[in-house]
């Protein structure tokens, strides 16, 4: 079976009980609940990452970023022979007071962004069925129990319907 790396940077962003997310359009987490974060471009940095992901996705501005950490897991899409290996560098975030200014429409009409815009998630509210490893990693740390060893998700089930009416 083939494995594919995939690196990404996130932000943890959770106040007042709710956790910051996107819902994302595409990939093996369409429809589920995602972390804002992505990809390094070219010669980009880990934090300039985190913060342009950060705006492209949610359209807030990061005011500072603290507790870099490393996690991993090992996704394999049901009915596929290739397995993901999806390492995530998570940054605890507080993001800037101001209001985004980026709409939903603006997320989706630019064809790059693969999010549907923000949405602040109960914590409680977060499953295996309706979020993404990343986020399921980000709960179960900040509810006290990290799961610090690798992940595997040998099953997974790409969603075909939307969570929400964004």
């Amino acid at each position: 079976m083939e494995i594919k790396k995939h690196f990404g940077v996130y932000a943890v962003c959770f106040e007042n009980g709710k956790l910051l997310c996107i819902e994302k359009t595409r990939g093996p987490y369409q429809h589920r609940y995602d972390l804002p974060g992505g990809s390094q471009q070219l010669g980009e940095g880990l934090t300039e990452t985190l913060i342009r992901e950060v705006m492209e996705e949610t359209g807030f501005t990061v005011r500072s970023y603290s507790n870099p950490r490393i996690y991993d897991v090992f996704v394999r899409e049901e009915l596929t022979n290739f397995t993901v290996h999806h390492i995530m560098a998570l940054y605890d975030v507080e993001m800037n007071e101001i209001a985004p200014q980026v709409t939903i429409s603006d997320a989706v009409s630019d064809g790059a962004n693969d999010s549907l815009g923000y949405i602040w998630m109960d914590i409680q509210k977060i499953t295996e069925e309706n979020a993404s490893p990343l986020v399921l990693k980000a709960k179960s740390e900040l509810l006290g129990f990290p799961e610090l060893d690798k992940t595997l998700y040998m099953n997974w089930k790409v969603r075909d319907e939307k969570l929400f009416n964004g």
